[in-house]
């Protein structure tokens, strides 16, 4: 999944929320707002890009990963939680037995 950051993402990143107007054109700024230049929402673009980059690897790895509830329950079995966490547990699973 390959995603381009636009120019509109990179004003609300520089911490402008208050504007409108087209991607591709003139953004208008509520009176008395200084907007930021263009080269520092480029420079913006190209920061927020780099770093959605940067991360591809995590957004392949999470639809892989077993799901969060089997993880969990992997771990209480094998015994790797605190034996506080594990009481904590056990108590959610004996109030909510599991149907036969």
């Amino acid at each position: 999944m390959n995603s381009k950051i636009n120019r509109i993402d990179a004003v609300h990143s520089l911490g402008f929320h208050n504007f409108h107007g087209p991607d591709s054109g003139e953004f208008v700024f509520p009176d008395g707002e200084t907007p930021p230049s263009e080269s520092e929402i480029q420079a913006e673009v190209k920061r927020l890009q780099a770093e959605y980059d940067a991360k591809a690897y995590a957004r392949a790895r999470q639809p892989l990963y077993p799901d969060i509830g089997d993880q969990l329950d992997d771990l209480y079995h094998k015994g790797a939680f605190s034996a506080e966490m594990k009481a904590k547990i056990k108590k959610v699973k004996d109030d909510n037995p599991k149907p036969e």
